[in-house]
């Protein structure tokens, strides 16, 4: 696939992060037609390039940032769109390219590129749609040091029923994430499955899953004090109660990323090992 069209999505509290923006801007300019979310083109001083992310409708978009900017930008998109991340984050899981490769990369992306597709997650809480979930899905206490009673389902079938701090519900691809830190499993993209993951669970059978994605997971809220919340990706939150009924399926439109060439398992290694 050859661009014709790309939008350009940046954090905006670094000059690392603009000046690379700047630099991928002088790169594709007058090759392909080119957008700025608002922030970005605001930083540039080009305002008659600005567009809204939920009004991109463009065949790439480039983030300058971290994970949390691509998890934002693929939140805010009206409809799936492969995503070309640079690093101006930490580790940075989700964006491909180092800054100093950046020039190399876009270059070979303008001639052509292939899509990577990611399975999400669909969520609803007693019927009521979320946005779908690209890493996880969190549901913790929202008061510290409160523990939470679920019972986890799935296809109506009970997994469990586990007092903890909380519980994660993560893709293959958050499975290097929030999921990884609480002693979740490392998954393959291409693995179509997702992982339960309680949070400091008070019960020493209790341990992480990994369910086909084809299942339904419900996640019935027993017992609490007060209320919890459900985070989704680190960008929405809803405050769930006691009672309330979660349901988790495997959303229908996936993410999309370009291809760099990086297998997962080099990405791993250099990323999370050494």
């Amino acid at each position: 696939m050859k661009p014709r069209t790309i939008g350009i999505v940046s954090r905006c509290d670094t000059t690392d992060a603009i000046e690379i923006v700047e630099k991928v801007r002088k790169q594709i300019q007058g090759k392909v037609e080119v957008v700025f979310d608002p922030r970005s083109a605001t930083e540039l001083g080009i305002l008659k390039c600005s567009t809204p992310i939920d009004k991109m409708h463009v065949d790439l978009i480039i983030t300058v940032g971290g994970d949390g900017t691509i998890l934002r930008a693929i939140q805010l998109l009206s409809k799936p769109t492969p995503i070309l991340g640079i690093n101006v984050g930490e580790v940075g899981f989700l964006v491909e390219v180092a800054p100093e490769k950046a020039d190399t990369v876009i270059h070979e992306v303008l001639e052509e590129f292939e899509v990577e597709r990611r399975t999400r997650l669909d969520i609803s809480v007693n019927g009521e749609k979320l946005p779908p979930a690209t890493n996880e899905a969190a549901i913790i206490t929202s008061r510290p040091a409160k523990i939470l009673q679920f019972q986890i389902l799935i296809d109506e079938n009970e997994l469990d029923t586990i007092r903890a701090d909380g519980l994660i519900l993560a893709t293959p691809t958050g499975s290097t994430a929030y999921s990884m830190s609480a002693g979740g499993p490392i998954v393959d993209p291409k693995v179509d499955a997702f992982v339960i993951v309680p949070l400091a669970p008070f019960k020493l059978s209790a341990r992480p899953w990994v369910v086909p994605a084809n299942s339904e997971i419900i996640v019935k809220l027993l017992r609490l004090k007060k209320e919890a919340t459900i985070v989704i990706d680190g960008q929405y939150s809803k405050v769930v109660q006691k009672g309330d009924i979660i349901k988790f399926t495997k959303a229908e439109e996936p993410a999309l990323f370009v291809k760099t060439g990086e297998s997962f398992y080099s990405k791993v290694k250099g990323k999370l090992v050494t």
